[in-house]
């Protein structure tokens, strides 16, 4: 991502879940709003975009599709992409209505793009004050979708543009009404695969530094192997090329036999790392649709310790 541009990867975000709510039935994940966020030409071209890919990289199937929306269906289903965005959401939520149920007061969500918690969910909303931390261009671009949208900010969410190339987290919190004696739970999703090994390092100290044991993080990430030529999957290898592309591309992944001792020299506990098999088996399991968990991706959830 460019100095002063936005997230197109929040954007590609936002139109598979947008998508997803329409379209499938049951759903891995539902947010109606997604809809709301991106304009009609925003939203066509997103279709064209997956459209393309879909004759690009899966020709044989694209061929025996009768229309466009069979096309937009099978490359839905047969990506890496959105199985991974529907299921670590799915996966964040579980964890966050789970953790206020056991006192937690306080979500930060990190790297939020187009997220659309505070009007999804205001059964959870009013129990918490939510802080979304995002690139100033692609907070500044949502707050405008946003305006357009007549989408009311509820007064206990607090938007906070962050440039983590000029503030730390810690700093930056400090800024609102943050309280560091609260028990807090940390969504950081979709992130750790574009920054820099000690720039995630850096990041999980200061969760560590600046909320009281307990508290917690959910987050993905891709798998070392992803990153290896002849060991990544084909559909991994795909989701590299098209986010690079697209000029944000992946560069860092991490080992899940080494996972809990990484986040444990920065402070943290890991309580449970979701490989893809159990990915499948917790949120796939019974479908028929052709949604299925995403190879070399896994989800963890740790606590401060």
């Amino acid at each position: 991502m460019q100095d002063g541009e936005y997230s197109k990867t929040a954007m590609g975000t936002a139109f598979m879940r947008a998508y997803h709510a329409a379209h499938v039935h049951p759903p891995i994940f539902t947010d109606v709003f997604a809809r709301r966020l991106l304009t009609e030409e925003e939203y066509q071209a997103g279709e064209e975009r997956h459209l393309k890919a879909f004759h690009l990289f899966y020709p044989d199937q694209a061929a025996v599709c009768p229309d466009r929306a069979a096309a937009l269906a099978g490359w839905m289903q047969n990506a890496g992409a959105p199985a991974i965005v529907l299921a670590r959401a799915r996966y964040a939520e579980d964890l966050l209505e789970q953790a206020v149920g056991e006192g937690v007061k306080q979500y930060v969500i990190l790297g939020a793009g187009m997220d659309s918690f505070a009007w999804r969910r205001p059964d959870l909303m009013a129990r918490l004050q939510v802080f979304e931390i995002d690139h100033p261009a692609t907070q500044a671009h949502k707050l405008g979708r946003l305006r357009a949208a007549g989408l009311e900010t509820p007064p206990n969410l607090h938007f906070l543009p962050v440039d983590f190339g000029r503030e730390n987290l810690a700093g930056a919190l400090r800024r609102v009404a943050y309280d560091p004696q609260a028990p807090t739970f940390f969504s950081w999703l979709g992130v750790t695969y574009y920054l820099p090994r000690e720039a995630i390092f850096t990041t999980w100290r200061a969760i560590a530094g600046m909320a009281p044991p307990g508290s917690g993080v959910v987050l993905d990430y891709l798998e070392t192997g992803a990153f290896i030529p002849g060991k990544v999957a084909p559909r991994v290898a795909i989701l590299l090329e098209i986010v690079s592309r697209v000029g944000e591309p992946m560069i860092t992944g991490f080992d899940p036999a080494h996972l809990a001792a990484d986040l444990a020299r920065q402070g943290l506990r890991l309580q449970e790392n979701l490989s893809p098999a159990t990915i499948q088996a917790r949120f796939f399991q019974g479908r028929d649709d052709g949604y299925h968990a995403c190879e070399q991706t896994d989800f963890a959830w740790a606590v401060v310790a």
